[in-house]
Formats: structure tokens, sequence, C-alpha cells
């Protein structure tokens, strides 16, 4: 059993590692699920503390956090050189974060949102999966297209501290609120550290018990694995849904995808030092796929002016689509490139 890839219980077989494992998923549960409460309600909190919009609060600070652990793993492996897979891997997250946990939220949650608020993230969400695309139809995502991606992200970080100004007031903490900084910042962290280890801990004893009880390895790369690297986003998702802090759950979404997507892959780039690769899957699936499901999470929303259920419904149906073909091409019954 691996965590954070190093080898744990090696000499462990059968029957005491299937107890072990089944031991440290649920020690990953209870931590995902109570890192989650505090995650949430500290961010909620600061948000109401300093009246900057939750929405905001989502796409900056929680999407940070929530995508840390896949910052780190990214730029350790470009130091490597071992950044091949980036592009797949980052295009599969942020589909996944779309179509899934985007689809729970909508689906639970869908509600009324500021058009002005949403326009720009969404369009730059949009932008960047777009130019994305483009930038690696070479078959490689060269180190200068570095530059044109950080330049969404910082458009997309200084439209976050524009609006975050405009929302917060000077004198907003009152005295009392100011005695809790502490305390709250401590729980965010808390909440952070628990959803990271909670989440490698779930990923890693599920896939144990997977293989221990005889599911193939196709199915656990496609389940467990795919989901793993999507799980803070999950977990924080369904936290808000049961909070009712739709916001802040939509922000953190397309916080962490714009984070994907425009700084974490440039970054893998310019530390590895050269182009990197595209497969040809991704040039024909992968990317059309996520672009769509973008599409149908941002057009009709700046359209509309708000979130609707139907959206929700569509997302989780391309997720399913989309795993099911990834399964059958993997399986040899369906040639996709």
């Amino acid at each position: 059993m691996e965590f954070f890839g190093f080898t744990l219980f090696g000499s462990l077989t059968g029957g005491a590692l299937l107890a072990v494992a089944a031991g440290i998923f649920i020690v990953g549960l209870i931590l995902t699920i109570k890192g989650g409460d505090w995650f949430v309600e500290s961010a909620s909190w600061f948000a109401e503390a300093t009246g900057i919009p939750k929405f905001v609060v989502g796409a900056t600070i929680v999407s940070f956090a929530t995508t840390l652990p896949e910052l780190l793993v990214s730029v350790r492996a470009a130091m490597n050189g071992s950044a091949q897979l980036a592009i797949g891997n980052a295009v599969g997250s942020v589909t996944a974060n779309t179509t899934l946990i985007m689809g729970v939220s909508l689906v639970a949650m869908a509600g009324v949102i500021k058009r002005k608020d949403f326009s720009i993230k969404g369009g730059l969400f949009l932008a960047a999966v777009v130019g994305l695309t483009l930038l690696s139809l070479s078959g490689a995502l060269p180190v200068w297209s570095a530059f044109i991606l950080w330049t969404i992200f910082i458009v997309f970080m200084v439209s976050n501290v524009i609006e975050g100004k405009k929302g917060a007031e000077s004198d907003y903490i009152d005295a009392h609120e100011k005695k809790e900084i502490p305390s709250k910042i401590l729980f965010f962290v808390l909440g952070t550290a628990f959803i990271i280890f909670g989440a490698e801990f779930l990923v890693s004893s599920g896939k144990t018990i997977a293989t221990e009880i005889g599911i193939s390895e196709t199915i656990i790369g496609f389940t467990v694995m795919a989901l793993g690297t999507s799980l803070p986003e999950l977990v924080t998702t369904l936290t808000a849904i049961r909070k009712k802090e739709n916001s802040l759950s939509v922000g953190n979404i397309i916080g962490a995808n714009i984070i994907d997507t425009t700084l974490i892959l440039p970054l893998c780039s310019v530390i590895n030092g050269q182009a990197l690769p595209v497969e040809k899957i991704n040039l024909v699936f992968d990317f059309p796929v996520c672009i769509a499901a973008c599409a149908v999470a941002v057009v009709p929303t700046i359209i509309q002016g708000r979130f609707k259920k139907w959206q929700g419904f569509v997302l989780l149906a391309i997720y399913a689509l989309y795993m099911l073909l990834l399964v059958l091409n993997e399986v040899g019954v369906l040639a996709l490139a």
C-alpha cells in the first residue's frame, strides 16, 4: 500500500492487508468529512466577516488549498523530468471537476448568481481550456505558451482582487470577530490538511481493497484513481451543499480548473525545460469533451444569469459517457485514437 509515494505494510498480505486497508479507509473518510466541515465553515466565515463575495473566496483561497496536492505533485514530477503525463492528468482533472463535481452541485443546489460576478471568471475558464487546446494542436505544449496561459491566470487573479476590494470594507470585521481570526485560520489549515491526508488515505486504501477483492487494474484506474485527483474538490462541494454554500462550491471548481490549466501546466513546462507532449487521444477525445463540458457550464449561465438544474444533469451525463468510453477504449472494445 502506497502513501504519498512511500510503500507501507509491504509485508502484509491477504486478510491482514485487507483489514488494515479497511481501517485506513475509515480513518480517511473521517478525516475528509471533518476536514471538509472545518474548511468550508472557515472559508464561509472569512467571506461573511470581510464582505468579500463567497464566489471570490471559493475561486481563490479555497481553490488554491484544494489544488495544492496536485501542484506539489506536478512540480515534483517536472523537477524529476517526469512531466509527460501532465497534460492528460490536468485535462482529466478539469473534466472530472466540471462534469462530476459541478454537476452534483448544480443538481443539488442550482440558483441565482450575479452575472457580472460570473461572466469574467466563466469566460476566462472557457478561454483557458480553448487556449490550452489550440496551443497543444502541434502535439506538444511549447514552453513559450506558459506566458500566454499565465496571462489568463493573472487576469483571473486581478479580477478577483478588484472584486474582493469592492466587497470588503476596512472596518467590516468588528472587535469580536478579530479575536476569532487566529482560530479560523487554524481550522482552515487543519481542514485543508485533513482533506489532503484523508483523500490520500481513501485513494490508497481503496485501491488496495479493490485489488485484494479481484477488481481489475483498468477499472481501478478509471474509478478510484481518477476520482482521487478531484477528491478535495468533491469533499468541499459535498460539504458546501450540506451547508447551502453553493457560491463557495462553484467558485472553488472554477478556480481549481483555472489553476490547473493556466498555472500548474505552464509551470511544469517551464521547470521541465521542454514542451509537454500531448497524446493523440488527448487531442481527439479529452480536449473536445472538456471544451463541451465547459461550454455547458459557462455559456447558458452567462446568458441567463443563473445556473439551472438541467446543466447539472447534462454534465453528469457527459461524465458517465466519458468514463464509459475511456473504459471501452482501455479494454480494446473501442479505438478512440
